[in-house]
């Protein structure tokens, strides 16, 4: 028998005729109730209604995503493995710069409904024993998700004293290709500054890549260029949240976000 467990859980996620939408909405774990927010279970509800391709939750969450499933349409879930101070205060004031704990474990999420779980790989600390933890438990989770045919996504970021430009592509180059040799079967990271440099990074890395959408700074038609922009590198979708769920007229924007990811058929056409 051969281990089809992550081609069927992926094909839950990953779509072929276009581009992937995953919506991430694990936010408040680390940055609190921010707006869109306040009530889960009804954006997670819209969210599925809007039919998002998979939804990214927190596994305190999850119960309001198997209530949601009576619309019929039932989205990919992934399932957030872990914590960090990398995005709020903390790491500002503490000596030893930001951490990373894990709150929960392949199984878990397994045994709640997921399709997949994620976790985060931050290089450039300028801290070797953080980074040598970091590695160690994303190479662990990798082993785990093999045995039980669960998809390891792995969100890497540049982030700490060694980074003055996240989006650089000697950060985006080293940490996709350091996720892919871990064992990662999607990667979640930042775009590039520009196409050109994103396209690389996409053709230097083995699995897919999805491109996160990062703050709400723009118009729902702001966001669906950067949607048109980030297909036109390359790359597999993307993994959008408070560019959604903070959105006036979120199913609207989902529909209008579809078709931009249409986009990857005419330009692996090209």
């Amino acid at each position: 028998m051969g281990d089809f467990g992550k081609q069927i859980r992926l094909s839950r996620i990953l779509r072929h005729d276009r581009g992937t939408l995953v919506v991430a909405f694990d936010h408040a774990l680390i940055l609190g109730p921010i707006p869109g927010t306040t009530d889960p279970a009804g954006q997670i509800r819209r969210l599925v209604e809007a039919k998002a391709d998979a939804v990214l939750l927190n596994l305190g969450n999850i119960r309001h995503f198997a209530d949601a499933l009576s619309s019929g349409h039932v989205p990919g879930l992934i399932a957030r493995l872990d914590w960090t101070t990398a995005f709020n205060e903390s790491a500002a004031g503490s000596p030893n710069g930001f951490q990373t704990c894990l709150v929960a474990h392949p199984e878990d999420a397994l045994r709640s409904g997921a399709d997949a779980v994620i976790t985060f790989l931050f290089v450039g600390s300028g801290d070797a024993n953080f980074e040598k933890k970091e590695v160690r438990r994303v190479g662990t989770l990798a082993r785990e998700c093999e045995h039980l045919g669960l998809p390891l996504i792995v969100e890497s970021l540049a982030r700490g004293s060694n980074v003055q430009n996240p989006r650089e592509s000697k950060w985006l180059m080293l940490h996709t290709r350091m996720a892919a040799e871990l064992g990662a079967d999607v990667i979640k990271t930042e775009n590039a500054e520009d196409n050109e440099t994103m396209r690389k990074v996409v053709s230097a890395c083995p699995v897919p890549i999805l491109v996160l959408g990062g703050s709400r700074t723009g118009s729902d038609e702001e966001v669906v260029n950067t949607v048109r922009s980030i297909m036109h590198s390359g790359a597999g979708g993307v993994f959008f949240g408070r560019n959604i769920f903070q959105s006036a007229n979120m199913s609207g924007l989902l529909l209008r976000i579809h078709s931009a990811l249409a986009d990857k058929a005419s330009v692996q056409g090209k």
